[in-house]
């Protein structure tokens, strides 16, 4: 008994301290997450620049949409559709949404275990209840990784086109959206020719967002 309490006091903790970072953080942006740290130490350094919704050009919010969750405004956290589908063809290929790829990147560590996958779960729907789509989306572009220990939108135009996020064409921003969630695979400055049809394909999504 006295060990289930103590487990059950440890669940408890844990529980608080993610509900109170994501209070805090729906005012406050996230310092550093747990890969960046881990990317910083094996670089020796990231680039990393927040910036508001001032400074980040609306079509990039649109294309990230069209690119990572198409489904982004109508759900609450979970796109069921992509999940039915994805069971159907045997993969998760493209049932991940923006809300839980913030859940896992702001607060839990990367990879496909049953555990993280778990706390994904329970956290996402609490984001999505306390955060506004707005703040999960800014949220979102300031911590997605754009190419290795690149992260963030500022960061990701300086890096690959010489310019600040306020200042990104319809082009480079669909450019942006193409290399997720493959940055270390694919380049923005130096598409290939899937790149560029996926560029294509993102920018018509993007008008219609």
């Amino acid at each position: 008994r006295r060990v289930l309490r103590w487990v059950g006091r440890g669940i408890a903790g844990l529980a608080a301290l993610f509900l109170a970072l994501i209070l805090v953080f729906a005012l406050v942006p996230p310092p550093i997450n747990l890969y960046q740290m881990s990317e910083a130490w094996r670089l020796g350094g990231i680039e990393k620049d927040w910036v508001g919704w001032d400074e980040i050009a609306p079509v990039m919010g649109r294309s990230a949409v069209a690119a990572e969750d198409a489904n982004f405004c109508e759900h609450w956290g979970f796109d069921m559709a992509a999940i039915r589908l994805a069971i159907e063809e045997g993969s998760n290929r493209g049932a991940s949404t923006i809300t839980q790829q913030v859940a896992k990147n702001v607060f839990l560590w990367q990879g496909r275990s049953w555990p993280r996958k778990a706390m994904e779960a329970m956290l996402t729907p609490a984001v999505e209840l306390v955060w506004t789509k707005r703040r999960i989306l800014l949220v979102y572009l300031n911590v997605a990784e754009f190419d290795e220990g690149v992260f963030g939108v500022q960061a990701a135009a300086r890096h690959y086109f010489d310019v600040d996020a306020k200042d990104l064409s319809a082009l480079q921003a669909a450019r942006l959206a193409a290399v997720l969630p493959d940055p270390k695979g694919r380049d923005a400055a130096n598409p290939s020719s899937f790149v560029r049809k996926r560029t294509r394909q993102i920018m018509a999504g993007a008008e219609t967002i």
